[in-house]
């Protein structure tokens, strides 16, 4: 059975009178402080509340659960999108006092967070609507990138296409990204994803879409990437890293902030189209599902 933090915290709410009195005193901490409970040990927990941590064990199991972990479980999954900005670094201090392993580790940490904080504050709301005005407005927006840049490019359009059905990935194929936008115009659109080192390819293929006349959207590290490259609108990202190669974190963060936008601009229309593509997958199989358990005869 699954569970979730606001139908255990309603549990805990409906039959708090009936539990023994340390137990009482465990419910009203989790449903008055459910992210806490959720990030601390049993031990921590158990000093705030000052209890025994075999009475959180207890209680754990009184509600079906066959351990402390798997009680805690449900809230540390909810913390990590629905409380993650209150709860603080302290796991980052942390871990950077442990060993030399754990401080790499913290180090790692530290430049993603810094590389998406600093990606989503250049995110400018005004930039955002721009880019979403001339994607919506296009026939077509035709998306491009190469090599490890390609990631990117594909979830974008993999998502994006449901809000937006005339997006297109390219090259389709194993040609030129230019092949592509041989019958593109100007009511067409082109969005662009190059990080330093920047790909010729994807350079090739702004340039010819300068001279279609094609509204251009660049992602990237930089402003000026080339000669001849003048996209109407850049959306600037960091990639800074400790490893030998980009960090793509700040930049997927963006990109999930725009399929947001466009699934907002893209109104009933792109939810109607959500639910056709989720209805065809589950039809044709494309998602592993258990199978039924067998009947078993009654005597």
């Amino acid at each position: 059975m699954q569970h979730t933090p606001t139908q255990l915290t309603e549990q805990l709410r409906q039959n708090i009178d009936a539990l023994p009195r340390q137990m009482q005193v465990a419910a009203k901490y989790i449903i008055d402080h459910p992210g806490d409970f959720g990030l601390d040990p049993v031990r921590v927990t158990a000093q705030k509340t000052g209890i025994s941590s075999n009475v959180l064990v207890r209680l754990a199991y009184r509600l079906g659960f066959d351990s402390f972990e798997a009680f805690r479980k449900p809230f540390r999954q909810t913390l990590v999108t629905d409380r993650e900005d209150r709860l603080g670094q302290d796991w980052l201090s942390r871990m950077r006092s442990g060993d030399d392993f754990s401080a790499t580790q913290a180090g790692l940490a530290q430049n993603e967070l810094n590389v998406v904080t600093r990606s989503l504050r250049l995110a400018d709301p005004a930039l955002i609507q721009q880019i979403t005005d001339h994607m919506i407005s296009a026939k077509r927006c035709f998306i491009t990138a190469t090599r490890a840049s390609y990631a990117l490019a594909y979830y974008f359009h993999y998502a994006g296409r449901m809000a937006h059905p005339g997006f297109q990935l390219i090259p389709r194929h194993m040609g030129s990204a230019v092949d592509d936008l041989l019958e593109a115009d100007t009511a067409d659109c082109l969005f662009a994803i190059t990080v330093h080192p920047y790909s010729s390819d994807t350079i090739q293929s702004m340039r010819f879409a300068r001279k279609r006349g094609m509204r251009i959207v660049l992602l990237s590290d930089s402003e000026i990437i080339a000669p001849g490259v003048d996209p109407d609108v850049v959306l600037p990202v960091s990639i800074r890293t400790q490893h030998h190669f980009s960090s793509f974190s700040g930049a997927m963060a963006v990109l999930e902030c725009l399929l947001g936008h466009l699934f907002v601009a893209g109104g009933s229309a792109a939810r109607d189209r959500v639910d056709r593509y989720q209805t065809a997958r589950e039809d044709t199989g494309a998602y592993w599902r258990p199978a039924k358990p067998p009947r078993v005869r009654k005597r």
